[in-house]
């Protein structure tokens, strides 16, 4: 793990390097943005820095309920409950929405959380390959005859190509075969959309998806996350979902820091414009080298190498020019895919986001070994 210094934004301190950040997912920079840290630090003096223990018991404040209440409104749905991480949504939600003799249906790219969470769930798990939505039809016309619940998670924006899920489509072939649609939209809450409201909104299917989850803690700057939909499923998730039975409830100022933070998303779309014209011009600066940044349509934007020893020396070599670009490499990405994958934030500077650029394009084009194909 490498060792960060500072607060999380455009400039940090990475294993003792002054390096621009291109690795985060403090998307609109809003985990240091004064406001949000002011109600951070007021629920702190006045409600302290832990909640004591699970909502169940002593943990339930006003402050969560009214977080909920504004998840809720913010989503369009008639609920919403907080959850501990998106992790811990997803294998409490999967679980406590099917049993065995039910199907779920996912993505071959799914999340870890959204995999885990439909093992531990007892239904028979079916997998369609990435974006293909012939062969997700396939899979629903053959599980529709068995007269079992389907569910259909899929990502909002995949996490490792930042690729938005058809989602125009895939919500109402989905719903032809009888399928709840579970989204999770960790990438997308906040940054997409006209009112941030994620790819939801960007591909006009708010009104029918039936279980969201989003995170609290990459653009919203905060911790946690939450699960949106009907006030049915949050009484069915209060009731039965494990990880948010037995664990501690959120902290008071991480609860107020994510009020806040939502508040500036509807105050000040301009971070949500800044961000977006900066992932283009990264991704235009990279094409116009020659190096290839699909499937991505979004602020995560993957340059796939390929092995991991030469991903690794890529990152490397950055981190010495002043750019943390991280490399990922297997079991996070298929094997032979290893990759940068670089995340922007709203308050990169253009002449920043063209630097990196250069300094990629000399890296790759010194080395054709390792110059994307």
């Amino acid at each position: 793990m490498r060792v960060l210094d500072r607060a999380q934004g455009t400039r940090m301190r990475v294993d003792g390097r002054d390096v621009h950040m291109f690795a985060g997912s403090n998307y609109l920079d809003l985990a240091c943005h004064p406001d949000v840290v002011q109600a951070a630090a007021e629920a702190a003096r006045e409600l302290g820095c832990a909640a004591g223990g699970s909502r169940l018991i002593n943990g339930n404040l006003e402050i969560h309920e009214a977080l909920e209440a504004e998840l809720a409104e913010f989503c369009g749905s008639e609920a919403a409950l907080a959850f501990g991480s998106g992790y811990m949504a997803n294998v409490g939600l999967i679980p406590a929405l099917t049993q065995r003799g039910d199907f779920v249906v996912s993505d071959s790219l799914s999340h870890a959380s959204i995999i885990d969470g439909c093992r531990l769930s007892r239904a028979t798990i079916r997998v369609f390959p990435h974006g293909d939505l012939d062969a997700l039809d396939t899979v629903l016309r053959e599980v529709a005859s068995s007269r079992h619940h389907v569910v259909v998670a899929v990502d909002g924006v995949y996490s490792m190509d930042g690729d938005v899920a058809p989602l125009a489509e895939l919500v109402p072939l989905a719903k032809r075969w009888g399928a709840t649609v579970l989204v999770d939209d960790a990438h997308g809450i906040g940054t997409l959309g006209a009112r941030g409201r994620g790819a939801l909104e960007l591909c006009g299917v708010e009104g029918g998806v039936d279980v969201l989850v989003g995170t609290l803690g990459k653009a919203l700057g905060s911790f946690g996350a939450f699960v949106a939909g009907s006030r049915l499923l949050r009484e069915l998730l209060v009731n039965t979902a494990r990880s948010f039975i037995f664990s501690c409830a959120l902290a008071p100022p991480q609860v107020a820091a994510a009020r806040k933070a939502l508040e500036l998303v509807g105050r000040e779309p301009g971070r949500r414009e800044r961000l977006a014209h900066n992932a283009a011009r990264l991704r235009d600066g990279l094409a116009g080298h020659g190096i290839s940044t699909e499937p991505s349509a979004t602020h995560i934007v993957p340059v796939v190498i390929g092995s991991n020893a030469d991903t690794m020396g890529v990152c490397e070599s950055l981190l010495e020019r002043g750019f943390y670009a991280q490399g990922i490499r297997h079991p996070s990405v298929p094997s032979g895919l290893a990759r940068l994958r670089l995340t922007l934030m709203a308050t990169h500077r253009a002449e920043v986001i063209d630097a990196l650029v250069e300094a990629i394009a000399e890296r790759l084009t010194a080395d054709a070994r390792v110059m994307p194909r």
